[in-house]
């Protein structure tokens, strides 16, 4: 009987940490201590409750938590710096990395950018992506040399047909 108080006690505590964290984590170890009070209702020795309990947890834990996280955040709003990944921008003032210099405009707004590459110095006018966001700067990857670079494979391509 003791035993089943003690999962009883922890599933409770789960059950209490998640409400207050909403953070889908203690929600499955509240699900691993029910499966063990049922295993020590019928009379399981301690040590397999606890095996229970921890297989449990972490099948629920690892299998359902990405599938539940996704339904839980989907009305989330991304903040303005995470919506900026993956969207195009104009280039207004060069990207140099070596000299830390670099602009784009993305959707109106000015921001500080570097290159993804090192190497690449990104003319005023290019079209680029962002690709990652370093503090306040969007890190940024030229999509207009590779359109270009594109379209004279395209045009080899054709005529060597």
């Amino acid at each position: 009987m003791q035993e089943v108080i003690f999962w009883l006690v922890l599933l409770i505590i789960c059950i209490g940490i998640e409400v207050a964290t909403l953070g889908l984590t203690t929600i499955w170890f509240a699900g691993g201590a029910l499966v063990a009070i049922f295993a020590a209702v019928v009379g399981a020795p301690i040590w397999l409750q606890a095996i229970i309990f921890i297989l449990v947890s972490l099948v629920l834990l690892f299998f359902t938590r990405p599938i539940a996280v996704k339904y839980f955040n989907k009305d989330r709003v991304k903040t303005n710096v995470e919506s900026m990944v993956g969207r195009q921008a104009i280039v207004i003032s060069e990207i140099d990395n070596l000299q830390g210099i670099g602009q784009v405009t993305v959707a109106g707004q000015e921001w500080s950018a570097r290159s993804v590459d090192e190497q690449v110095k990104i003319a005023v006018g290019a079209v680029v992506v962002v690709v990652a966001i370093n503090g306040v700067k969007l890190i940024v990857r030229d999509i207009s040399r590779e359109q270009l670079m594109g379209n004279g494979t395209q045009a080899a391509t054709a005529e060597g047909r």
